[in-house]
């Protein structure tokens, strides 16, 4: 009997009590610091090109300017703080947000999930019960086959616009900041010569600076940013929270500066009178106006899809209390500035408004000398919330099976969130560079920019509408208003972003037709595949009967086989012992299960199941795992499946109805707990002690380091297991029995068997058909290895190809 601790006195309750509490918020203090410089960046640089991106020419008064600001700032009050801040952020899924987080809770909600299944692997996974449905919406929407494809589309749609987003912001919010620097050092050293021979070569300067320093300087930021993605998060938003920090000082006391020096009723010029001024004198210019303007929100949906990397108390904190006031006080007094400077050169950039102080020469270079410094550097910072915003929703992607595999790597042991994609980080480094040496025109970067920002709040929208109706379960009126007050608001931006496709934002839907078509033709290769499976799968009797008439031979050791089918026995291993007669001592089919929920607890994680007699020794396995999960990279995998089936011997033995369903050709799924955590029987494989084995590749890890060639060879402790030592006294002999073969058959060793389907287009196909099929046997073919992917050792890998005709 165990020794129970002694009880706590309520001075130590309290003590402890306050002890987390203290913790807690130093937690979330830490954490709102390391925001600024990741999640914030982006909204706090884009004072840089949200004026300068705009016809200078439809800037003809201080009228048209005041009610500029005012459209500024009620859409930075309606879209980023009303909207994400105060809603949309409370529509996280167990702490993970994005657009697959909201198709996330739908699927759990609501049966539209379009995700690989079956209703054999449907009745053994159900692990969330759910009540008839009485909303009626609910009903119409899961009934309807074409609204599942729509918000799979929409969720699609929606990551597709993040990635875009994390391709543009990078080179516009870079590029805006040498342009800025480029504008400074031109007007520093045309003051170094004469007046009479200035304007001659301060001309002359700015051309050259143009020419040899723009563009260079833009493309450098830009590498050593994205080369800095493998620190990991934690240590990015440590080095870039003290530059943003600055940078929002900085802005701010500009700000407050010009909006005493120059108009110090433009706080006035909030009203919404003005908007509506705006709108009643609205035209064809004015309408293009709305594409710049949208920028000032750039960045309000990477608060939501960075939410698995910070906590939402911290992202709330510091947006309410710091982030949004600071950029009222820019815009405001960069709106006083340009509204009484509407005559000189380059009035509408933000690098024209830094002040000189009291007329003071001097004071001014000096001011213009901390913008060359900070700019570059916040500017850089600014993109780092698309990019790791990007990381969190293609992770998302790939549990969902709707990108083509790639290497994940974790950079945090406490945040599970926190993580780092590098050849995703390379490709968004060539598409944003190609962008900057393309186009060469801020301008037209930011048109891109906004279409891409203002459709990813479109979609966001929309999914948002639903959750309130179907998830909160909230009346109609309430979702229908949502739409209806944003979707409106979000739907003029969006007219006035497609008014500037020619102009640069055509780039956008460049991107928007790869990501989509290589997402759908691998979720569509995946549904063929997994269909072909299912058609092709052969039942446990099958396996019964036709085991003693092919004479098969059985081999010491364990077979894991990894099959995507959680009933029957898969294809390609009825096809392998068909032909070559013979499988191991212990056979254990091992399934990954994708389910619409961020983290599957590891008590819930494995399903055990029994294959035919007790006498085949051949086991199920279901490995349960949400979307930010990474099951798949521990190094011990294999071990916790030995141990979950080890408990599953010993569960079974003590439960009637499970001897009953061992015996019986259906087969029952029994959940089983890690037993590395379970306490007293359950604990039926005790680790012995641990010797050097074989090195097998770690392809993921937790390390804000990618791997290398040599971290991948390390070898790594293998775990034997023995019976407990009074395991004569508390199990059965049976039981007993097969636990030392499954024992001995560990220390025999394992081989892996993994189908390979080669999908073949029948002849007839449309066109549509075959080119999704030539796109998936691409990216296929290019994309990471599953035995890579699932950690297989290559030397124990036994791959068994098939032909898969659709």
């Amino acid at each position: 009997m165990m020794d129970l601790p002694p009880p706590l006195c309520p001075d130590d309750e309290i003590f402890r009590e306050k002890v987390q509490k203290k913790k807690t918020w130093k937690q979330e203090i830490l954490l709102s610091f390391q925001i600024v410089g990741v999640v914030y960046g982006q909204l706090s640089t884009a004072p840089l090109y949200v004026f300068g991106t705009m016809d200078a020419g439809a800037l003809a008064s201080e009228e048209v300017v005041y009610e500029l600001f005012s459209f500024i700032f009620w859409t930075l009050t309606i879209i980023s703080l009303l909207k994400y801040a105060s809603i949309v952020l409370k529509a996280d899924d167990k702490g993970e947000g994005g657009t697959f987080a909201l198709y996330s809770l739908l699927c759990r909600n609501a049966k539209v999930c379009l995700l690989p299944s079956d209703r054999s692997a449907n009745q053994i996974m159900n692990c969330e019960g759910r009540t008839p449905s009485k909303i009626r919406a609910r009903r119409v929407i899961e009934k309807s086959k074409i609204c599942h494809y729509l918000l799979l589309f929409l969720a699609l749609f929606g990551s597709c616009m993040a990635i875009g987003d994390a391709v543009l912001t990078p080179a516009l919010s870079v590029f805006s900041a040498s342009t800025g620097v480029q504008r400074s050092l031109s007007d520093i050293i045309a003051d170094m010569y004469p007046s009479s021979r200035r304007a001659r070569e301060s001309d002359t300067v700015s051309n050259a600076l143009r020419r040899y320093v723009t563009v260079p300087a833009a493309c450098v930021i830009l590498v050593g940013l994205f080369m800095l993605q493998n620190c990991g998060t934690r240590k990015i938003g440590f080095m870039f929270a003290p530059i943003i920090s600055a940078w929002l000082l900085f802005i701010g006391v500009v700000g407050i500066y010009d909006i005493f020096h120059w108009d110090v009723k433009i706080i006035y010029k909030i009203s919404p009178v003005y908007v509506f001024k705006f709108i009643r004198n609205f035209n064809y210019h004015r309408w293009k106006l709305l594409g710049s303007i949208i920028l000032c929100v750039g960045g309000s949906e990477a608060m939501f899809a960075d939410l698995g990397h910070f906590s939402k108390k911290s992202i709330k904190i510091t947006f309410i209390c710091l982030i949004y006031p600071i950029l009222v006080l820019c815009y405001a007094g960069q709106a006083a500035y340009i509204s009484r400077n509407l005559g000189a050169r380059d009035f509408n950039h933000f690098s024209q408004s830094i002040p000189l102080w009291c007329g003071d020469p001097l004071a001014g270079h000096y001011c213009k000398h901390v913008f060359i410094i900070l700019s570059p550097l916040a500017s850089a910072v600014g993109s780092q919330a698309t990019i790791t915003a990007s990381f969190s929703i293609i992770k998302q992607c790939l549990a969902l099976n709707c990108f083509p595999r790639v290497k994940v790597i974790h950079t945090s042991k406490t945040i599970h969130g926190q993580i780092y994609i590098p050849d995703v980080n390379w490709l968004l480094m060539i598409l944003s560079l190609t962008v900057t040496i393309s186009f060469r025109d801020m301008v037209k970067i930011g048109y891109a920019a906004g279409l891409a920002i203002i459709c990813g709040m479109l979609v966001t929208t929309s999914l948002m509408s639903l959750i309130i109706s179907l998830c909160w379960e909230k009346n109609l009126s309430v979702s229908a208003c949502f739409l209806l007050c944003f979707g409106f608001v979000e739907a003029v931006y969006l007219s006035a972003c497609l008014l500037q496709i020619h102009k640069g934002a055509w780039y956008l839907l460049v991107l928007l037709t790869m990501t989509m078509t290589i997402m759908l033709s691998w979720h569509y290769g995946t549904v063929k595949k997994y269909e072909f499976d299912m058609q092709n799968k052969v039942s446990t009797e099958w396996l019964v009967d036709v085991s003693p008439g092919l004479g098969i031979a059985r081999v010491p050791g364990i077979g894991f086989i990894y099959t995507d089918i959680v009933a029957g026995i898969p294809a390609f291993f009825s096809h392998f012992i068909t032909n070559l007669p013979a499988f191991h001592q212990v056979l254990i089919m091992v399934s990954f299960k994708s389910m619409p929920v961020p983290y599957v607890s590891e008590g819930e994680r494995y399903l055990i199941g029994r294959i035919g007699p007790k006498d085949y020794k051949i086991y199920r396995c279901i490995v349960r795992y949400g979307y930010c999960d990474h099951i798949r990279d521990t190094g011990d995998f294999e071990e916790h499946i030995i141990r979950s089936i080890g408990e599953f011997i010993s569960i079974e033995e003590r439960d009637i109805e499970s001897v009953d369903a061992a015996t019986a050709t259906n087969e029952r799924m029994i959940v089983v707990g890690n037993s590395s955590t379970t306490h007293g029987h359950n604990n039926a494989l005790v680790p012995l002690d641990a010797y050097e084995g074989p090195a097998v590749n770690n392809e993921s890890q937790i390390s804000p380091v990618p791997d290398t060639e040599g971290t991948s060879k390390k070898k790594r402790k293998k775990v034997r297991f023995m019976l407990p030592v009074n395991s004569p006294k508390i199990m059965q002999p049976c039981v007993r029995k097969e636990l030392l073969d499954l024992i001995d058959a560990r220390e025999s060793g394992s081989a892996y068997f993994l189908g390979q389907s080669h999908l073949v287009v029948r002849d007839g196909s449309n066109f549509l058909k075959r080119f999704l099929i030539m796109v998936y046997r691409f990216s296929e073919k290019n994309c990471r290895e599953p035995p890579v992917a699932l950690k297989i050792p290559h030397a124990a890998l036994v791959e068994v190809g098939m032909v898969c005709t659709i």
